[in-house]
C-alpha cells in the first residue's frame, strides 16, 4: 500500500515560540517551573501527553495556544523561565573556571541506558538513572562531555499484574517525532547514516540527539528501511534476552558509537565505559588508530588504555556480560584480522584465563584489561571488585589492584521535593542550580523550624497517599474489577501513619520479600491499633527472571489477605514518576540486599535528601554513609556462609528495628504533636548525606581522578605522530619479555629479633636486573604488621621506595630505611615494579617481582 509520510509540527504562536526550545531540552526535567508552563496550557492535554512537553505541544488544542499567547501573566511567566534557561546555558561554569574552556567535548560517556525523564523511556533502572543524573550534573558543572547510547523503539517492558499477581510485560512503540529527540542530519538536510559489520553482514544506523542542558547525548537507531527485519530489531528492546540481539546491541553501542562520534565531527580524548556493555569501543578505537594513524596494535592499545575509564557496577557474576566462543567467532572473526591479531589472542582479551579455550568472552574483563582507569561505585564495592577480579592482576596485593572507588550520587535538582527545596531557600536565601550540593547549603536546614519540617513531611505523605489511591484505581480499572473494590481504592492507606517505601528491581539478591518471612510478627507491627504502619512496594523483575516474578506475586498475594489489605500495596509499572512520589512521601526507605551484592544503590540517597530515613543492610553506599544520627542499619555488616541462616537473622533484625527503634521514635510526640527526635534525624539525614552523595561530587571525582589525567596522556601520547605511544609500546613489550630475568639475589637489614617501636631499620636489596636498565624499575620495601600466618597484613601495609646506591659484581644495590611505627609482630619484603614516566598506574599485571 502506498503511504505518503510527512510530519505535522505544532503551530506555536510567535509569542510562545520559546516553548519549543524548552520542550526539546531536558533541562525542563529538573526545573519544575518549566514543567508547570506546559501543564498550565491545558492540564487535560498534559495528562494525556504523559508529562511529555513535545507531545503536549502536538496535541494541545490550537485555541489553548492562542489564548495563552494573549495571556499577559502566562507570557511573563514564560519569559521568566526562558530567561533562566538562557542564563543557565550561557553562564560561566565550574569546569571552565577551574580548568579552562574546551572548544568541543573531550570526554565521551557511553552507557546502554539513560534515565532522564519518564517522557523518554530508554531506561530500565538504577544504571540508567545514574547515567541520566550524571549527565545532568555534567551539564550543571560544564563538563566537556558527550553521551552515547541506544534509542530503543519499545524501551523496557511496561509492567502490569494479572488477577493472580503474575507480572506481565507490555511493550509500547515510542514515537520519536513526539519526544524530545531530534534526528542528526548532514549539511544537505539528510539523516546521517553509518554502518557497522556483524560478521559478514552490514547493519545501518542513524543518530538522534538529545539536549540535556548544555550537553548532548547521541542515541543510535537501527530501525530504518535499509536494514533487514532482524537487524532493525537491534534497537527494539532494552536488555533483549536473545543472545544474538544482545551482542548486536553491544557491537552497535561500542563500535557504532565510536563511528557515530566521528560522523558528526567529534573527536573526544577520553572515553568512559559505563559498565561493560560498551566495552567494544576499546577495540574500535584501537582499530581506528591502526588504520587511520598507521599504528601497530600494541601502539594503539597503549594510547587507548591510557585514555579510557571503566566503571563496573555489579558484584553479581551474572551481571557481567559474557558471550560464548561460537557467537564471538561468528561476529568477530574478520574483525580480529583487521586488528592484526590471532583469534586466540583476540579471545584472550576477554578471558580471565587466556589459556582456557572454553572460557566465554567477558566484556568486564576486556574493559579491565584495556582501561588504565577503573572504579567501583562505592567504597565497599571497590573492595569487592578488587577481590572479584584479582586473577587479572597476578602477584598484586589485593588492596593495590588498580580498581578504585568513586561512590555514585544523585542529581539533587531532579529528586529533591520542590516544597523542601523552598524550605531550604527560606533558610538560606536565593539558591542557584549549582549550589545545592555544597555542604554550607545543606547545613542551613537547621535554620528551618521543626514545625515546618514536620508539616512538610505530613503534606508529602498526604500527596503520596493521594497518588497511591489514584494509581491503584488505574491498576484495578485495567483488571475490570467490581465497584466495591474500586471504591475501596479511594480510601486506601492512611495519610497520618508511618509509611515505609520499598522500590527497586526484583532480583533474587535484593530479597524483596525478606519483610514477609515472619507474617505474624509483621502483622502485629502493621496493624498495631495505636502505632500502625503501612508499606508501599514497587519495582519490576526482568522479563526472563522467573524468581523475581515469584517474589512480586508473593507480595501481591499478601496484599490481598484481609489482615494486610489496608497495610500493603504494590504499585505497578515503576518508573521515574512513581519513584519521586515514593521517595518524597514515605517516612522510611527499606533496602534488604544480600550483603556484598549491592554495588551502590542510589534510591536511598534520593530518600535521604528528602528526609525519608533509610533502613538498610550495610551494603553499597549505606555501608560508608551510615551513622546512628542519619538512619537505621540492619545488622553490623556481618557476612554469612549460609543464606537461610542469613535470612532468618536479618529478618529478625529488621522486625526488631521497627519494633524497638523506628515505630516508637515516629510516634513519640510532644505537646505540639511533633516527634522531635524523628525531625532531628530528618535534618541530620539531609545535611549530613546531601553534600556527599550527589552527582556533582561524583562528577568532580571523575574529573580530578581520571579525566584530566586522561586528557594529558592523550596529548602526550598523540604528539609528534604518536611518538610516545610507539615508545611506550616498545618499552612495555620489552619489559614483558624480559621481566622474568630479574633476580632479587640478597636482602639485608639491621633488624634484630626484637626492635623498639619508633626505630628505623636500614634495608638493602641486591638485585640482578639482567640487562634491564635501573631507570626502568622501582624497588620498594613492602612492610607492615603480620597476620597469624606470618603474612604482611595488606590492609595495613606500606611501601617505601628504595634508592639506587651503586653496583657490585653485576648487581644493582638499592637502600632505604623503614620506620617501625606499630608494636607486635612485624615484617617486610622487597618488590620490584616497572618505572616509566607519566604511567597512569603504579603496578602493571605481569610486571612485579617479589623477593623469595
Amino acid at each position: 500500500m502506498y503511504v505518503k509520510t510527512f510530519t505535522v509540527l505544532p503551530d506555536t504562536p510567535e509569542k510562545l515560540k520559546h516553548l519549543n526550545d524548552l520542550a526539546y531540552n531536558l533541562w525542563f526535567s529538573w526545573n519544575p517551573n518549566a514543567l508547570r508552563l506546559f501543564e498550565k496550557l491545558d492540564p487535560a492535554s498534559w495528562e494525556e501527553s504523559l508529562q511529555n512537553p513535545v507531545r503536549m505541544l502536538c496535541i494541545v488544542p490550537q485555541e489553548k495556544l492562542e489564548a495563552a499567547a494573549k495571556n499577559h501573566h502566562y507570557l511573563a511567566e514564560l519569559a521568566s523561565v526562558y530567561d533562566s534557561f538562557k542564563l543557565y546555558m550561557d553562564e560561566n561554569t565550574w569546569f571552565e573556571r577551574q580548568y579552562g574552556k574546551r572548544n568541543s567535548p573531550t570526554i565521551a560517556y557511553f552507557s546502554c541506558e539513560f534515565g532522564l525523564h519518564e517522557c523518554l523511556p530508554v531506561y530500565s533502572g538504577g544504571l540508567g538513572i545514574l547515567a541520566g543524573d550524571y549527565m545532568k550534573s555534567a551539564s550543571d558543572l560544564g563538563l566537556p562531555v558527550v553521551g552515547v547510547g541506544l534509542l530503543y523503539q519499545q524501551g523496557y517492558a511496561r509492567q502490569y499484574l494479572n488477577a493472580e499477581g503474575v507480572q506481565q510485560g507490555l511493550y509500547l512503540e515510542n514515537d520519536w517525532y513526539s519526544m524530545p529527540v531530534e534526528l542528526v542530519k548532514n549539511t544537505e538536510g539528510k539523516p546521517i547514516i553509518e554502518t557497522i559489520k556483524l560478521g559478514k553482514n552490514t547493519i545501518y544506523f542513524q543518530i538522534w540527539k538529545v539536549h540535556v542542558g548544555r550537553i548532548n547525548i547521541y542515541l543510535l537507531d537501527t530501525n530504518i528501511e535499509a536494514n533487514a527485519p532482524a537487524y532493525r530489531a537491534t534497537t527494539t528492546r532494552l536488555y533483549d534476552s536473545d543472545r544474538n540481539t544482545r551482542i548486536h546491541q553491544e557491537i552497535l553501542l561500542g563500535i557504532g558509537g565510536v563511528k557515530a562520534l566521528k560522523a558528526i565531527g567529534l573527536n573526544p580524548m577520553v572515553y568512559h565505559v559505563n559498565e561493560g556493555h560498551s566495552a567494544l569501543l576499546l577495540l574500535e578505537r584501537i582499530r581506528s588508530l591502526m588504520h587511520e594513524k598507521h599504528l601497530s596494535f600494541d601502539e594503539a592499545r597503549e594510547l587507548v588504555w591510557a585514555t579510557t575509564v571503566f566503571t563496573t557496577h555489579t558484584p553479581v557474576d551474572a551481571g557481567n556480560e559474557r558471550f560464548d566462543s561460537d557467537l564471538m567467532h561468528k561476529h568477530f572473526d574478520e574483525y580480529a584480522k583487521e586488528l592484526g591479531i590471532k583469534w586466540d589472542d583476540f579471545m584472550a582479551l576477554g578471558r580471565e584465563n587466556p589459556a582456557n579455550a572454553h572460557e566465554e568472552f567477558c566484556m568486564t574483563v576486556l574493559a579491565l584489561k584495556l582501561c588504565a582507569f577503573a572504579n567501583g561505585v562505592s567504597k565497599l564495592h571497590g573492595q569487592v571488585s578488587r577481590k572479584m577480579w584479582q586473577k587479572l592482576y597476578p602477584d598484586l596485593p589485593k588492596a593495590e589492584i588498580p580498581i578504585l572507588s568513586i561512590t555514585n550520587g544523585i542529581h539533587v535538582q531532579s529528586w529533591l521535593n520542590p516544597a523542601l527545596h523552598e524550605l531550604l531557600c527560606e533558610g538560606a536565601g536565593k539558591v542557584g542550580n549549582n549550589e545545592l550540593p555544597d555542604s554550607a547549603m545543606w547545613h542551613k536546614i537547621d535554620r528551618v523550624p521543626d514545625e515546618l519540617i514536620w508539616e512538610s513531611q505530613n503534606t508529602s505523605r498526604l500527596e503520596l497517599v493521594d497518588f497511591i489511591r489514584e494509581h491503584v484505581s488505574w491498576q484495578l480499572s485495567r483488571r475490570s474489577v467490581g465497584v466495591t473494590e474500586m471504591n475501596r481504592a479511594k480510601e486506601l492507606f492512611d495519610p497520618n501513619i508511618l509509611t515505609i517505601g520499598f522500590a527497586r528491581r526484583f532480583a533474587a539478591y535484593k530479597r524483596g520479600n525478606l519483610f514477609l518471612r515472619n507474617p505474624e510478627r509483621l502483622k502485629k507491627i502493621l496493624t498495631d491499633p495505636k502505632r500502625p504502619v503501612q508499606m508501599v512496594i514497587a519495582g519490576k523483575a526482568h522479563p526472563a527472571d522467573h524468581y523475581g516474578k515469584e517474589i512480586i506475586k508473593q507480595i501481591f498475594e499478601y496484599s490481598k489477605l484481609p489482615e494486610f489489605m489496608d497495610r500493603i500495596v504494590f504499585l505497578e509499572d515503576y518508573d521515574i514518576k512513581i519513584a519521586k512520589h515514593l521517595l518524597q512521601g514515605a517516612d522510611v526507605w527499606l533496602n534488604t540486599p544480600r550483603r556484598l551484592l549491592e554495588a551502590s544503590g542510589t534510591s536511598g540517597m534520593k530518600a535521604a535528601i528528602n528526609g525519608t530515613l533509610n533502613l538498610s543492610i550495610l551494603d553499597g553506599w549505606w555501608d560508608e554513609a551510615y551513622t546512628p544520627e542519619v538512619g537505621f542499619a540492619i545488622g553490623h555488616g556481618e557476612d554469612y556462609e549460609d543464606a537461610e541462616t542469613q535470612d532468618a537473622i536479618e529478618s529478625d533484625l529488621l522486625y526488631g528495628a521497627l519494633e524497638k527503634e523506628i515505630v516508637p521514635m515516629f510516634y513519640d510526640r510532644d505537646e505540639k504533636g511533633i516527634p522531635r527526635e524523628w525531625v532531628k534525624m530528618i535534618k541530620n539525614s539531609i545535611k549530613m548525606l546531601g553534600p556527599e552523595y550527589n552527582t556533582h561530587r561524583m562528577a568532580r571525582d571523575y574529573v580530578t581522578n581520571f579525566y584530566l589525567s586522561g586528557e594529558n596522556l592523550h596529548n602526550k601520547l598523540s604528539a609528534d605522530n604518536y611518538a610516545d605511544s610507539k615508545k611506550f609500546a616498545e618499552w612495555h613489550s620489552k619489559m614483558l619479555a624480559e621481566w622474568h630475568k630479574i633476580d632479587i639475589v640478597k636482602v639485608e637489614s639491621s633488624a634484630k629479633e626484637y626492635v623498639y617501636k619508633g626505630m628505623k631499620l636500614d634495608v638493602t636489596a641486591c638485585i640482578n636486573l639482567n640487562g634491564i636498565s635501573p631507570e626502568n624499575v622501582t624497588c620498594e620495601v613492602y612492610h607492615g604488621p603480620l597476620d597469624t600466618k606470618n603474612n604482611i597484613c595488606i590492609k595495613k601495609a606500606e611501601y617505601v621506595i628504595m634508592q639506587i646506591a651503586g653496583r657490585e659484581e653485576g648487581l644493582t644495590i638499592f637502600r632505604n630505611q623503614i620506620s617501625c611505627t606499630r608494636g607486635g609482630r612485624y615484617g617486610f619484603t622487597i618488590r620490584v615494579r616497572p618505572n616509566y614516566p607519566d604511567i597512569p598506574v603504579r603496578l602493571l599485571p605481569g610486571l612485579i617481582k617479589w623477593a623469595m
